[in-house]
């Protein structure tokens, strides 16, 4: 917990699209002031008309009095900047993925356990979605029974992120659309089951033929014996989010899902309730259709509470990004030609 008389002064590392979207809801956080930021795009150092002053190098920016930094730079540098930071006396708000592969979370892991008195916290937006909350709260409460299986699909289409740049180069995103952005269904499908050892996959290249995947198809078991279905896909032409969920007494189906974009549809819940009597098995549907995306204010809430308050990070810690880490690249792992065309590492290892 930080001890405070004013707002904690904050730097952004990255000012793309990201950083200055979170930097909308940082500035209007009553605990929080931006301080400063760094990004490629500047030249040199300089100070914005607001006062913010900017420079084109993270290490630059570390030398400013900060109490905070939010890391919204690419896979390669992520990891690094976040350890530089966490040695400095810094609280973080790190964006996903961790890095590029396991072992950065790892050494992020080893720098947050030689500075115990910090805050870490990782990026992963979609747990904040109203649709997903409602939905972990019925499987909570049991009133549609127990998890059977479950079945995703998030997609999109070869602008972002393969018309080039660094996410379509593997020495510097480290992998293709599944850690890029399947990582957040990995991510919920985790939330919703638990861990994943059992995994069977097939990861393709075939159509951009970039070092890295555009698509990603997995089968994933846990210790239950519920199976996972995943399809992670760059060769999706309309953009597409949805998560269906068997239970033992329904099911529910996430459609959609709010974005900056605005291109993946109407965010919806379907809530069906099972019936034994009925030919079709459904007693009761209904839908709930989400309007409003406060995700990134709740994300951002629940950060400032712990620097601030010392109260408990709910979704985002370390352990949960390397749990997610460790599923990405146990999919990566289990498909022998991939593994071996670019010697992918045992994550178990």
């Amino acid at each position: 917990m930080t001890e405070k008389t004013e707002k904690l002064k904050v730097g952004i590392a990255g000012y793309g699209v990201v950083g200055e979207r979170r930097r909308q809801f940082i500035d209007t956080h009553p605990e929080f002031a931006t301080a400063a930021l760094c990004d490629r795009k500047f030249a040199g150092r300089g100070t914005m008309p607001d006062g913010v002053r900017f420079y084109s190098d993270y290490k630059r920016l570390l030398e400013e009095d900060l109490d905070v930094l939010f890391v919204c730079l690419p896979n390669y540098l992520a990891a690094e900047v976040t350890v530089a930071a966490l040695n400095k006396g810094l609280h973080v708000f790190c964006e996903k993925p961790p890095g590029r592969d396991v072992g950065d979370i790892r050494r992020v892991m080893e720098a947050e356990k030689d500075n115990p008195g910090l805050i870490l916290k990782y990026g992963f937006n979609h747990r904040y979605h109203d649709s997903v909350r409602e939905a972990l709260k019925i499987i909570k409460s049991g009133e549609l029974g127990e998890v059977i299986n479950l079945r995703g699909v998030y997609g999109k289409s070869r602008i972002i992120p393969f018309s080039g740049g660094w996410r379509a180069e593997r020495s510097k995103a480290g992998g293709g659309i599944l850690l890029d952005q399947g990582i957040h269904m990995v991510d919920l499908m985790c939330l919703f089951c638990g861990a994943f050892r059992d995994i069977k996959s097939y990861v393709s290249s075939s159509y951009w033929r970039h070092d890295v995947e555009d698509n990603a198809f997995a089968l994933m078991r846990d210790a239950q014996g519920r199976v996972a279905m995943l399809h992670s896909s760059a060769t999706q032409w309309e953009h597409r989010f949805t998560l269906d969920i068997a239970l033992t007494e329904g099911y529910l189906e996430l459609q959609g899902i709010l974005s900056g974009s605005k291109s993946y549809g109407q965010e919806k819940l379907v809530i069906g309730k099972r019936s034994e009597g009925s030919n079709v098995g459904t007693l009761q549907e209904r839908t709930i259709n989400y309007l409003e995306d406060n995700s990134w204010r709740d994300e951002i809430d629940e950060f400032a509470g712990a620097v601030v308050k010392g109260e408990s990070i709910e979704h985002g810690t370390s352990e949960e990004a390397l749990r997610t880490m460790e599923t990405v690249y146990r999919i990566y792992y289990a498909d022998p030609e991939w593994r071996e065309k670019y010697g992918i590492p045992d994550p178990d290892a």
